[in-house]
């Protein structure tokens, strides 16, 4: 019923996919890390680990929650102008969440390779690997301001797809591909340890890409 309700009531399909994301079913909490906050060092120090997981992350938790209790009360009071005004603290916060649960799990110091399968897809797509990281860090590095640089999967044309999102917009619910890879280029996740060199920051990130992650999500994109 709150889920229809909301959808009848802002018109907004954005709204909607956000809030009744599976990730996003109720109140949310901050995931557990696969591994400590030094693990990802030399290319992601513990100090950034630790601040961009438990202050950043927990804030978009929190504020999500609180975002969507008040939600709960203006559909309840069948309040139209609350819920719309609400909307872009679902979306920032939501998709704050739904970007860092991804990036955490995308990541690790032993990640193997790109399987046989995903390998064939990226060399389709962009001609090999390298090319492919270099599509994605030009794309990543040009980001006005703060955003994401995704490797994607386009369940219409069955290709894979570089892309970005501005701010914490989450690359499914608004642009329809399937995330693989996602690099966050928000200050806080690299100005304590690369400055402002963004580029230094992206190029070294490939280094703990975790392939056995993302290769589930390829296979899991395909069936979808």
């Amino acid at each position: 019923m709150f889920k229809s309700s909301l959808l009848l009531i802002t018109g907004s399909v954005l709204i909607g996919r956000i809030v009744t994301s599976p990730i996003l079913q109720g109140p949310i909490s901050l995931p557990k890390l696969d591994y400590g906050y030094k693990d990802l060092e030399p290319v992601i120090n513990s100090e950034i680990m630790e601040l961009h997981h438990s202050k950043h992350h927990q804030a978009y938790v929190t504020n999500y929650n609180a975002a969507l209790e008040k939600l709960k009360t203006a559909v309840a009071n069948q309040d139209h102008s609350a819920v719309v005004q609400l909307g872009p603290a679902l979306k920032f916060n939501g998709g704050g969440h739904i970007n860092h649960d991804l990036f955490w799990k995308t990541l690790s110091k032993n990640g193997g390779n790109p399987s046989d399968d995903l390998l064939n897809a990226i060399k389709a797509s962009f001609g090999s690997v390298d090319k492919m990281k270099d599509e994605l860090t030009a794309a990543s590095v040009g980001i006005q301001g703060s955003g994401w640089g995704w490797l994607g999967y386009d369940p219409k044309s069955k290709h894979l797809k570089i892309t970005t999102t501005a701010n914490q917009d989450p690359l499914l619910e608004t642009t329809g591909l399937i995330p693989l890879f996602g690099i966050d280029v928000w200050e806080h996740a690299y100005y304590l340890q690369y400055k402002n060199v963004r580029p230094n920051y992206v190029k070294a990130i490939y280094d703990v890409m975790n392939w056995n992650y993302i290769n589930k999500l390829y296979e899991q994109a395909k069936k979808l």
